[in-house]
């Protein structure tokens, strides 16, 4: 079942969803079912895959030259998401990226989970290369999530890369892109960010799932504007409780977001990581309950691959 379609069979119901990272290459399925399962309880509509990029690491040879190594430390998107709604009958969404991977890779991607009944993809452009800083899209690959976009789109109408396919078999993906409350880090502005959302919706996008955010206003604020832009699809705020210390400075440097300052002020209060957990987590309860009085459709957790502060959070608001 398509993400819009769970929204619109809802009733009004908040629904609950969860983003989970793949394992480590060299790693096995089990911790993700371990999570999952600690997670059913709370009937999760649909279970969002990440996707990673290639990374490169440098390995020192005999002569002393170092060699320029890609590897993909997370790879298996594709066969998880098929592994999980073939064992836990929950739609997945795999998270379809731009970064490093060719447009003849993508159809090849796509044409994939359509074979496997998989009919959502969240449409990502995708990090940089941590090394280089700065996104280069891939030789013959797509440089903006909105040609990415289109590309999916196109499958929707049956128009595949090459012209000599015969009886071209339109797919069926509901297709999803990111929003931030904050604006893109890149974005000049968030009236800018929000005109580029609006391509993306009118180029075939039907839902938003929101960057994480930790002052509600932001949310609030965020969905005002895409509405006076004419953005009318769902937009599903994105959540994450905090639980150490570390968060304080790794979220907001890789995630680009603020604390706000009640949350900053407590958290400077904290001497613990075991302290830092109980605010974070109380912090997102609060945050849950006002999204839920404010008739948001879902609630879609960011769990890094930990479901135990997600469940303390679950618990308190379902």
């Amino acid at each position: 079942m398509k993400v819009t379609e769970h929204l619109q069979q809802s009733q009004g119901k908040c629904l609950f969803s969860f983003e989970i990272l793949p394992p480590l290459k060299g790693q096995d399925i089990s911790h993700i079912h371990e999570t999952i399962e600690n997670l059913l309880e709370f009937e999760p509509a649909f279970i969002d895959v990440t996707s990673h990029r290639e990374e490169f690491v440098y390995k020192k040879r005999e002569n002393g030259l170092l060699e320029k190594v890609t590897t993909r430390k997370r790879p298996g998107t594709v066969g998880i998401c098929a592994s999980i709604q073939h064992k836990y009958k929950i739609d997945t969404v795999p998270h379809i990226l731009c970064g490093g991977f060719t447009k003849e890779e993508t159809e090849y991607a796509l044409i994939d989970l359509n074979f496997l009944g998989i009919d959502n993809v969240l449409v990502l452009r995708g990090d940089p290369i941590r090394s280089e800083g700065v996104f280069r899209p891939e030789p013959h690959g797509h440089a903006y999530a909105i040609d990415l976009l289109r590309q999916v789109s196109a499958l929707n109408r049956g128009e595949y890369l090459h012209e000599e396919v015969q009886n071209e078999r339109p797919t069926n993906f509901c297709i999803g892109v990111a929003g931030y409350p904050e604006k893109h880090y890149e974005a000049p502005n968030l009236k800018t960010d929000i005109g580029y959302l609006k391509a993306k919706v009118d180029a075939g996008a039907e839902y938003i799932v929101t960057q994480m955010f930790f002052d509600n206003v932001r949310y609030f604020a965020f969905v005002d504007r895409c509405r006076a832009g004419g953005i009318e699809v769902p937009i599903i705020p994105g959540i994450k409780p905090i639980t150490g210390l570390k968060q304080l400075r790794m979220i907001p440097h890789f995630f680009h977001v603020d604390f706000p300052d009640a949350l900053t002020d407590a958290a400077e209060r904290c001497t613990s990581d075991a302290e830092m957990r109980e605010l974070g987590v109380q912090w997102c309860i609060e945050q849950c309950k006002e999204l839920i009085a404010a008739g948001v459709p879902c609630l879609h957790f960011y769990s890094m691959g930990k479901s135990e502060a997600v469940k303390e959070v679950a618990l308190a608001v379902y």
